[in-house]
């Protein structure tokens, strides 16, 4: 007698989902509060050579973090085209599609560094630097230059992994990649005697380890299913224009930060002394929620690389609910800890007044950003790049109208982080409304 299988009761397809997410999540959580930890270990090392040196150090990361996260759509972008190819079983094709990534990061890795070598000085000028501090950021600046390339070959592959489903090679590569920068630094600050150049060069050969130990992973996996390793111009082309929206975004989203840094900046030096603490806090919780963003870059790439529609609604309505659930919790830590946290950044008493109802606000916010993250992934995964950029570009001209006057208006720091609560609840509006459509419920093993 031919036995039928009954169909999946809601809630095993919740845990399903469940199961998925924090397989998922959890090591992409590990492995995105591993990536700050560089630039921890390097303060740390160089702080101990005086305070010219840390100074040209933190212009030249502010420099680098900067450069880096523009091109951070190569990990997005190629997650999500390498999550449709596995959903339509063809493990070739995603990786080939890497591939492409991967070549791209090393072309735009080389004109970085074509750019930034001879105009170091210059950017560096840009960015204020004292006259002690400036020669120990050009230095440092320079060198660290040579490991862009790696830097985003790491993103890149990083994306074919997690289109791959595996989220946990790259938190291993990064656990890694942090201890051995550490030692490097160490010994080549220290032992070696090189200063600040030991750390820049330390960090730069850990950079190209983790990349060598990405490219390992790929080069195995195109081996193990017949991929071609070989540049492909179409390809590149291809990985390029599906980046373009996702940087639009990325700049979008950076001019919103720079927007509100800069109003803080005109209210006063505690004012933009606390805007800082709670930008570091808010950036801390934002690693939480991105984490549920990458997987659903992955899940929802692979659903509708098969064509399972149901499915990817399925799921993106799972992770909304896990985006709000965590929201809610980090709202709540924000502000049991709050007694705690300020002290570990300052003492003056004027800087913790202003940063208090801030606070209070950053906390009642977190779950519309736990909405926004998970929305933003879920749009990413299914190649919904156009639409992500022309609402970023929206937000930005909602946001900075009720930004940009608040020195005159009044309302202090805490007007500020309201205009940027406003700006988080414009992006969950217009991210709510195009998935409520079903515009983005595009099939195939491309888009």
């Amino acid at each position: 007698m031919l036995m039928t299988q009954a169909p999946a009761t809601p809630k095993a397809v919740r845990r399903q989902h469940d199961r998925e997410i924090v397989a998922l999540a959890v090591p992409a959580f590990g492995a995105l509060v591993a990536e700050p930890l560089f630039v921890l270990a390097d303060s740390a090392i160089v702080g101990h050579l005086g305070t010219a040196q840390l100074a040209g150090l933190g212009i030249a990361s502010a420099l680098l973090t900067t450069a880096v996260s523009i091109f951070v759509f190569l990990a997005y972008a190629t997650t999500a085209a390498v999550a449709r190819r596995v959903g339509a079983d063809d493990l070739q094709a995603a990786i080939r599609q890497g591939m492409d990534g991967i070549w791209l990061a090393l072309l735009l890795g080389a004109g970085v560094i074509a750019v930034v070598l001879p105009t170091a000085p210059s950017l560096v000028e840009l960015f204020g630097a004292s006259d002690t501090a400036a020669p120990y950021a050009t230095t440092y600046l320079r060198i660290s230059s040579l490991g862009i390339p790696a830097m985003l070959v790491v993103l890149a592959a990083t994306g074919v992994l997690r289109g791959l489903q595996d989220t946990k090679t790259p938190l291993y590569v990064a656990l890694a990649g942090f201890i051995a920068n550490g030692i490097l630094n160490v010994g080549l600050v220290y032992g070696a005697d090189l200063g600040i150049a030991g750390s820049a060069w330390g960090t730069v050969i850990a950079q190209w380890g983790m990349a060598v130990a990405y490219l390992v992973v790929v080069v195995r996996g195109a081996r193990r299913h017949g991929a071609s390793l070989r540049p492909d111009a179409a390809g590149i082309r291809a990985s390029a224009q599906a980046g373009v929206p996702l940087l639009v975004r990325t700049l979008s989203l950076r001019a919103i930060l720079m927007i509100a840094t800069a109003v803080a900046a005109r209210l006063g030096d505690a004012d933009i002394a606390a805007h800082q603490i709670i930008l570091s806090l808010w950036s801390l919780l934002a690693f939480a929620l991105d984490a549920i963003a990458i997987a659903g870059q992955a899940i929802i790439g692979r659903y509708l690389g098969a064509g399972d529609t149901a499915g990817a609604r399925q799921a993106c309505r799972r992770m909304v609910e896990w985006g709000i659930a965590v929201g809610v919790v980090l709202g709540v830590l924000v502000v049991i800890s709050r007694p705690l946290f300020l002290p570990l950044f300052t003492s003056d008493s004027v800087v913790k007044d202003a940063a208090l109802p801030a606070l209070v606000i950053v906390a009642l916010s977190q779950p519309i950003c736990g909405v926004v993250f998970t929305l933003d992934g879920v749009l990413m995964g299914a190649g919904d790049g156009p639409y992500l950029a022309w609402a970023m570009i929206l937000t930005l001209a909602v946001f900075t109208p009720v930004a940009l006057p608040i020195p005159t208006l009044g309302g202090g720091l805490t007007a500020v982080w309201a205009a940027m609560t406003l700006m988080m609840t414009v992006r969950m509006l217009t991210l709510w409304l195009r998935t409520r459509s079903g515009r983005w419920l595009v099939t195939g093993a491309t888009r």
